[in-house]
């Protein structure tokens, strides 16, 4: 048993369309927007002592051509991510997340949807449709989001059932063949009681060339989703909010591109072997309910969240590596995952300040078969044509067949329950000086088991045991207890507000839930360990009538940072083995500054910018199997030195009957890594990405006709990458453009 206890910027509206607000002339609203989950209760962005980002309402109208969470990250400076087989998405804050693949690594941003925690990386690649805002929290959230927040936090918020809803439907077409079709209905009665519907379909054709091969390898979408949300304004002496949700992906996930391989912009090049159909299946409900209990605020939030899921695809990303057709490997996923969770928060202001308590709790279920073969698989015996070229290592120095070691299967099981117990206070030390502080505790207990096995030519299933150190099957238990939290002081001025805080957060430890090399795989030094951020941040939030502005400066301590690398163990003969594992580094430091300015010009002109100065660096000391001076002094992964946004909207008359609106956004990153290593060769060299609209709206009608476009300057780069046999990226989409025509009833 492994067991220990440890103390664990800007604003940028980056509007690619005006808020509703800017049609009522309300410029105060339109520069300073409400948000919700940075504190306790609803406060002005200029108020509150930390770095919060928030896309609005008005300006997620481009977002309507996005397809995933991690698109938005065009919109933020300092925001990245990191997208591996094809939905799994990492979020990188200001430098800090483990870059990693395997389902079981939650991000260390902690990605809530309508306040609900995604515990997986495969929830964070949600369908985006039918959404009021998205706040992005930078820098450790101890507090109100205690677990799995060393980099920071990021709520996707629907809208919400109520009086004024906005009721639409918008269909489009695209290059790449693309078909989308949304909408949302809902209405609200006299009781007390609304209701609101609201769906998404998309399908497109492959967006990237397969010059070896089938076109859907080059990746296509098919999904939908639909949610359902209920609202009482009045019942059991408070309010009740029902929500409930379900997308469903299907289509191919597109395969990687190997850099031994001399292709364009775009272009991979793989065989059919690894094509597999993709089956996802994503659901949930929530019901949150408030109350008043004298001078308290009650607030409970109760939710499921699952998924199945099965897909694949060619893991080499070739077709036949140094044409050798046993330099293959196709792989597949079959998961599934339930998760429950409940939150209770009681608030009150009182003469001087306000008190929040809470506590929360979570049980998961997770369980995954992941399979690799070479060449075509037979789904009877899980018999590839060729042998996998990483069986026959794998199947220790006594194998129990003749016949050469073909496929390799491994299995885990992971259950994991949380309780935590937090506080937020808020003290006004005067007039202009107000005190913040928080803490939160929590306790986690995983319990995972599983095997890691290989199929002979015969038949024969023998479990892995590379080195001869025992079979691949076991399991072990983690029990940590975590303290972190929140403190600032924040001076409010005639313009602004200035802040110092410092907060601190963790990323949970866990299992390597993929290969099992031998029975060391669940013992103690098989397993990772919890990451810790500690940061320290100064800033300024200005306002005037037509102005908003931020500056911060931050630091951030960062202990054990998780990265999924290669080690080498040696064995008891002296010889080793190279295991592609997630273990922990030493430490390292990022520190930067950020700066954002809103500008309405006119009523009818905007312009908005951001820029993020971010400096990272490793610091090895110890020595990983060998491996000490390979990340001492690297720069963290996806962590560019610089990243810039700008980008503006102008509203017209373009007839008597006719309005019309023109936005442009555009976001400059800087080279950055795709894996601790610092090698070159694994680099992705600084871009600009450029997303653009213009639509006209038949004043009077409700029909709007637009022409959008996405990485208008066709960039192709990388959005993840892995060694194997060489070294395999997931690439980006290329220029996408389309109309849309949308009707507001």
């Amino acid at each position: 048993m492994k067991q220990n206890s440890r103390c664990v910027a800007p604003l940028i509206l980056a509007s690619l369309a005006l808020p509703a607000a800017a049609q009522t002339g309300d410029t105060a609203q339109r520069l300073d927007t409400i948000v919700t989950t940075a504190t306790p209760s609803a406060a002005p962005l200029s108020d509150i002592p930390m770095s919060v980002s928030v896309i609005d309402s008005g300006d997620l109208s481009l977002a309507d051509a996005y397809v995933s969470a991690e698109d938005v990250t065009d919109l933020l400076t300092g925001v990245e991510a990191a997208v591996a087989n094809g939905t799994q998405v990492a979020f990188q804050i200001r430098g800090v997340g483990a870059v990693d693949h395997q389902a079981l690594t939650p991000t260390a941003a902690a990605v809530y949807s309508d306040g609900v925690y995604l515990a997986t990386n495969v929830q964070t690649g949600l369908m985006l449709y039918d959404l009021d805002r998205i706040e992005v929290l930078k820098g450790p959230q101890g507090t109100l989001y205690g677990r799995n927040a060393s980099g920071g936090a990021i709520n996707f918020i629907t809208a919400r059932p109520d009086n004024d809803q906005r009721r639409y439907v918008r269909l489009g077409y695209g290059n790449l063949n693309r078909m989308d079709l949304d909408g949302a209905y809902g209405d609200s009665f006299d009781s007390g009681f609304s209701y609101r519907l609201a769906g998404r379909y998309l399908s497109r054709d492959a967006a990237l060339d397969n010059v070896a091969g089938p076109e859907a390898a080059g990746g296509e979408r098919d999904e939908f989703g639909v949610r359902l949300g209920l609202n009482w304004d009045s019942v059991a002496d408070g309010s009740l909010l029902l929500r409930t949700h379900y997308e469903e992906g299907n289509g191919v996930n597109a395969a990687p591109r190997n850099d031994t391989l001399d292709l364009d912009d775009h272009e991979i090049a793989v065989g059919s072997d690894g094509i597999q159909d993709t089956d996802n299946e994503f659901y949930g409900i929530s019901a949150e309910y408030a109350r008043d209990i004298g001078r308290w605020a009650l607030t409970s939030l109760t939710a499921f969240e699952g998924y199945n899921q099965e897909y694949g695809f060619d893991f080499d990303g070739a077709v036949a590596l140094f044409g050798n057709p046993n330099f293959n490997a196709n792989l597949a996923y079959l998961r599934d995952f339930r998760q429950y969770s409940q939150e209770i928060r009681l608030h009150t202001d009182w003469d001087g300040g306000s008190t929040m308590i809470g506590v929360s709790g979570s049980v998961e279920n997770f369980s995954q078969t992941y399979t690799i073969w070479c060449g075509e698989l037979d789904a009877d015996t899980l018999l590839g044509t060729c042998p996998y070229v990483g069986a026959a290592s794998r199947a220790g120095p006594t194998p129990v067949s003749d016949t050469a070691a073909m496929t390799l299967v491994t299995d885990i099981r992971q259950d994991r329950s949380t309780f935590a117990a937090f506080t937020h206070n808020e003290f006004d030390l005067s007039d202009s000086l107000t005190a913040t502080l928080g803490a939160r505790v929590t306790r986690e207990e995983i319990e995972g088991q599983g095997s890691g096995r290989h199929i002979f030519e015969d038949g024969t299933i023998g479990y892995n045991n590379v080195g001869g150190l025992g079979l691949a099957a076991g399991s072990n238990e983690i029990e940590e207890t975590y303290l972190s939290g929140h403190a600032a002081l924040s001076y409010a001025m005639e313009h602004g507000t200035a802040y110092a805080s410092v907060s601190n957060s963790y990323k949970s430890g866990g299992f390597n839930g993929e290969v099992q090399n031998n029975v060391t795989h669940f013992a103690d030094e098989g397993l990772f360990d919890a990451e810790t951020v500690t940061a320290y941040e100064i800033g300024y939030k200005g306002k005037t009538d037509r102005l908003t502005y931020a500056v911060a400066a931050f630091a951030q301590d960062y202990s054990d940072p998780q990265a999924r690398i290669f080690v080498n163990f040696v064995l008891p003969d002296g010889s080793s083995i190279t295991s592609n594992s997630l273990s922990n580094l030493d430490k390292a430091i990022s520190y930067g500054m950020e700066a954002d300015f809103n500008w309405q010009s006119t009523e009818q002109f905007a312009l908005q910018g951001a820029l993020t100065l971010l400096e990272t660096e490793i610091d090895q000391e110890s020595d990983i199997g060998g491996n000490a001076d390979t990340f001492d002094g690297n720069p963290l992964p996806f962590a560019p030195d610089v990243s810039a946004t700008f980008g503006g909207q102008y509203e017209f008359a373009a007839t008597d009957t006719i309005d019309g609106r023109i936005s442009i956004h555009a976001k400059y990153r800087g080279d950055y890594y795709l894996d601790p290593e610092g090698l070159k060769s694994r680099m992705q060299e600084g871009f600009t990405t450029l997303q653009a609209e213009a639509s006209f709206t038949l004043r009077d009608t409700g029909v709007t006709l637009t022409a959008w476009g996405r990485n208008l300057t066709d960039e192709d780069y990388a959005v993840s990458g892995y060694g194997f046999i060489g070294y395999d990226t997931f690439r980006s989409d290329p220029r996408t453009y389309g109309l849309r025509i949308g009707y507001e009833f």
